[in-house]
């Protein structure tokens, strides 16, 4: 297995197109690739942009946009609204200034929809059958400093690896465990895509032998209804009060 990175040239905001740039410098791919893109790149391409000076309220932006947040006062330092969004924990709903160029950029919409859009398109343009896309985005863990890759959006492969009813090494049966495959993938990516002026918004992931591959959305699969978690004594505080309007 080996991960590929790709330098391109800058996707600039309000508005550019994924298509140009992966028809440029994407290399011919390979049965059986996973190809991870940055979220970033693809919320310009759908013009998922703000001017900053046209937002008077940065907060009330990410209010809006969030699923469900805990306002900047209750946070400690007051540094963020802490947000979930699509099933993430994420602070300011994943709105991005960093390489921006004077704007606020959004998560993307429909980021399973794109994803597979772009997948058929690269699968027709390779003539490959067996191939999955990624959308990525750093973000934080409780209790941890520095940022790691997780998915907001994918098609193409299947997201859990089971290992329920197998047995571990001493033969004690497996009743819950199952390995999140497109996380896994994420947070090697995005490792690699870099945080700063990289210019490397797509990562290609070869030879990654456990991957499942499918033509079916699978994202249902790998996400949790809060109530149903066991972090929701945790998730409760963000649920517990009223969602936005």
């Amino acid at each position: 297995m080996k991960f590929i990175t790709v330098k391109t040239r800058p996707l600039l905001p309000p508005k550019d197109n994924i298509y140009s740039v992966l028809d440029e410098y994407l290399p011919s791919l390979h049965e059986g690739d996973v190809i991870l893109i940055t979220s970033k790149v693809i919320a310009i391409h759908q013009g998922r942009c703000l001017k900053i000076e046209d937002v008077p309220d940065k907060d009330a932006l990410i209010k809006k946009e969030a699923d469900v947040y805990i306002p900047r006062e209750d946070v400690p330092g007051n540094h963020v609204v802490l947000t979930v969004k699509d099933y993430t924990l994420i602070p300011t709903a994943g709105i991005d200034e960093s390489n921006a160029n004077g704007y606020y950029i959004l998560w993307p919409k429909n980021a399973n929809k794109i994803a597979k859009e772009i997948c058929n398109y690269l699968k027709k343009k390779n003539s490959v059958k067996k191939l999955a896309v990624i959308i990525t985005d750093s973000h934080t863990e409780p209790m941890r400093y520095g940022v790691i890759g997780v998915s907001v959006g994918f098609f193409g492969l299947e997201p859990l690896a089971d290992h329920r009813g197998k047995t571990d090494i001493f033969g004690r049966k497996l009743k819950i465990t199952r390995s999140n495959v497109v996380d896994a993938l994420a947070t090697t990516a995005v490792l690699l895509m870099g945080e700063g002026a990289e210019q490397t918004p797509i990562v290609i992931a070869r030879g990654c032998n456990f991957v499942k591959f499918t033509n079916k959305h699978t994202y249902k699969k790998l996400v949790i209804s809060p109530q149903e978690d066991i972090y929701y004594p945790l998730l409760e505080r963000f649920y517990g009060r009223k969602k936005k309007k």
